[in-house]
């Protein structure tokens, strides 16, 4: 073990070499799948006695207060998915403590205790399951032997149960609070084994109805969201980009903005010119009076139907992604008795979360520290480096709760544009986009067409299924073209490529098609539209053959139980087959996406103007574990949400190579008096852990629509839906 440095000479090496430092205990970093148990002897010379100590971090997840109240440090973003209450809770299942003394909190990004740091692709608890399960068990662990060694009593004589450790034989106990600082300064006893986790029959945590731990903040108003950030010294920044995709900063003219009061600087950034001022209203004045000259970009003449043309011309050039049977011959043969061609497009979706980016940043002259909402705080930690020239251990990246991440936030735009300008100003920035920057400069779910060609055989079953799919690449845009297999872009194919149905001829091409618009993740990536597309065409196919939709999909998933069990319980719960009211229609979607399976019924009437009104949706998922039932039921809703808007009117507009769409007039979400009534059942069968976050948006589309298509007898083959006259 280091020697033990005296605290004003303590560097962040020296942390995390010591077994503890500056009033805390031992840092430990638990990161899947990898695993220990720390403890076993005490140092030689360590006391019998336990003394009572004001407590203190005991892992690097867990510190317990002298109130006893836990505090468990988590390395995921909390965006309102519930992140820091269901990691929580695997922490606070093996820890044997009680829920009401349990709190949590953001990691700082630090690589050496928490690994890498990014939170998307709903992984973070199916991935984390096992360890964060084990890291509440290493403090549990090192909390008894802590009390052990202190009373010279075997381990084994020793059990934690609600935040104390108890010798069973004399009725001894100590608080966990009493123990913390004692437990921190144990060896790390590599020999061990990893520590025993509990059964799932002697869970009390998991799997229960516990309050979330970040509703009371955001309801008495204390939360910190990255735009509540407040440094001394800060100044306020917001920067124009160009308004033409492709475009640059030709010249500019800073006078009329610098006598604005309160501004302090205009300032040329690689994303565009900031005008940075003492508030956010001073900016916001510079920026109406600064006068800029643009350089026209090279896609003066890009708009939404020029790149439907784009899309649709290149979607015969595809690469193959998927290739069962024949699909040529059987096109050709007598087992195609009836056949089916249709087009479906969908535009480009902006994120659109209620916070827009920010993120305020402070550059010295050896450190940069970031206040920040982000998905990646490793990502951030790696910009701020690229642009200070510090390294990565110099860059302090303290993620704030988010407003709303949906895959956004995992970019680092906002992040460059307030190093930068925080590096300028020797100073700490807030960069705020306005809803209009975050709109039009910001990133999107790429655009596309499918061309899609299908058959049935005299019986009414689907025989063939030809999907060519063209849209932008994501991965090739990010520069992740080693994860692009073949030179296919996998979340281009998701959802596709693994098309569960039963149709002895399956093709499936996909083109990537070059455009000047940025393209992201965006939630449940390609699933988000695919799911739309795959489920719809399945029900034209159903049509075309006769067949019941519900009763047509348990027979061509038959090798797939998991999606024929959450579509039976969806099209009960929703009464599938009985009357309902006049002018309404039931329609139906399951759409496996992120390791979990979600079947959906959505009930669906017209509008006397022809816009679709949806009144209620069943939704059922198979997460095959779930941690935190409440907080699966609230991303269903949520997920539901985000689909649902997109699917009734969510586009991003371009005229003359520009994003005109600038806000939510033009990009609305659902109103309440919109929001249909949603019920979520939850099917936990101990199969393999899915995903929640992402997995609720992919069918609800596909169920509206193929509700309308039962209404009015004409598929929805283009999104957004519109009103009927938008149909095919």
């Amino acid at each position: 073990m280091a020697e033990m440095k005296a605290e004003s000479e303590i560097t962040r090496r020296a942390l995390l070499q010591v077994s503890g430092g500056i009033g805390l205990g031992l840092v430990v970093s638990f990161i899947a799948p990898a695993g220990a148990l720390f403890g076993g002897a005490a140092p030689a010379g360590a006391a019998n006695a336990v003394a009572v100590a004001p407590g203190g971090e005991v892992t690097a997840y867990v510190r317990v207060g002298p109130d006893g109240i836990v505090t468990i440090s988590l390395p995921k973003s909390e965006m309102g998915q519930g992140v820091l209450t269901s990691l929580a809770m695997l922490v606070a299942e093996e820890l044997e403590v009680d829920w009401s003394k349990v709190r949590s909190e953001h990691a700082i990004a630090n690589d050496a205790r928490y690994g890498k740091w990014g939170t998307g692709g709903s992984r973070s608890v199916r991935e984390n399951f096992d360890s964060f399960r084990r890291a509440g068990a290493t403090a549990r662990e090192l909390l008894v032997s802590a009390a052990s060694e202190g009373w010279g009593v075997p381990r084994e004589s020793c059990l934690a149960k609600d935040g104390e450790v108890i010798h069973e034989a004399s009725g001894r106990r100590l608080a966990y609070a009493a123990l913390a600082e004692r437990a921190a300064q144990l060896p790390l006893n590599k020999k061990a084994k990893e520590p025993k986790l509990k059964p799932r029959s002697a869970w009390r945590v998991i799997g229960k109805e516990v309050r979330r731990l970040d509703t009371p903040a955001k309801v008495d108003g204390s939360a910190i969201f990255g735009i509540d950030v407040r440094v001394p010294g800060m100044l306020v920044a917001q920067v124009v980009r160009p308004p033409e995709l492709g475009g640059a900063v030709a010249s500019f003219d800073a006078k009329p903005a610098l006598a604005v009061e309160g501004v302090r600087a205009v300032v040329e950034i690689p994303n565009g010119v900031a005008v940075v001022a003492t508030s956010f209203w001073a900016a916001t004045s510079g920026r109406r009076k600064l006068a800029i000259e643009w350089k026209p970009g090279p896609n003066g003449t890009l708009d939404n139907e020029a790149i439907r043309k784009l899309c649709l011309a290149a979607v015969e050039k595809g690469i193959t992604a998927r290739n069962d049977g024949d699909v040529a011959k059987a096109l050709a043969g007598a087992g195609a008795k009836r056949k089916l061609e249709a087009v479906y497009e969908f535009p480009y979706l902006a994120h659109a979360t209620l916070e827009p980016m920010n993120c305020t940043a402070k550059v010295d002259a050896d450190s940069c520290e970031l206040w920040a909402p982000t998905q990646s705080p490793t990502g951030a930690a790696d910009a701020a480096a690229k642009i200070t020239g510090f390294s990565v251990d110099q860059i302090r990246v303290n993620t704030t709760l988010l407003g709303g991440g949906f895959g956004r936030r995992s970019a680092t735009d906002f992040v460059e544009d307030a190093v930068h300008l925080s590096k300028h100003m020797k100073a700490p920035v807030q960069v705020i986009y306005t809803r209009e920057d975050d709109m039009r400069a910001g990133l999107y779910r790429p655009a596309g067409a499918n061309v899609m060609r299908g058959a049935v055989d005299a019986e009414g079953w689907p025989t063939v299924w030809d999907q060519r799919i063209a849209s932008p690449s994501i991965m090739r845009e990010k520069s992740w073209t080693a994860m692009m297999k073949d030179g296919i872009d996998f979340t281009a194919v998701e959802g596709v490529r693994n098309l569960p149905y039963a149709i002895p001829n399956v093709f499936v091409s996909w083109a990537d098609v070059v455009l000047p618009v940025s393209t992201h993740w965006w939630r449940s990536v390609g699933s988000s539209q695919n799911g739309w597309v795959t489920e719809c065409f399945f029900d034209e196919l159903c049509a075309l053959g006769g067949k019941d939709p519900v009763e047509a999909r348990k027979r061509l998933l038959a090798k797939h139980p998991r999606h024929v069990r959450a579509l039976e319980r969806a099209a009960r719960e929703a009464g599938y087959g009985k009357p309902l009211p006049s002018g309404h229609a039931h329609g139906v979607a399951v759409h496996e996406s992120f390791g979990s399976i979600v079947a959906q019924v959505a009930e669906v009437s017209l509008e006397a103007d022809g816009q679709p009104r949806v009144h209620r949706v069943v939704c059922v998922v198979d997460c095959g574990e779930v941690v935190h039932p409440a907080g699966v039921r609230h991303q269903m809703e949520s997920g539901i949400t985000v689909g649902l808007s997109a699917a009734l009117t969510g586009e991003i507009a371009i005229e003359k190579g520009r994003i005109t769409t600038g806000n939510f007039d033009g990009f609305p979400l659902v109103r309440i008096g919109q929001m249909p009534r949603v019920e979520t059942h939850i099917i936990a069968e101990g199969d393999p852990m899915g995903g929640i976050g992402e997995p609720g948006t992919p069918p609800i589309a596909p169920a509206v629509c193929n509700a309308i298509f039962k209404l009015t007898g004409k598929p929805v083959r283009r999104l957004p839906i519109g009103t009927v006259a938008r149909m095919a």
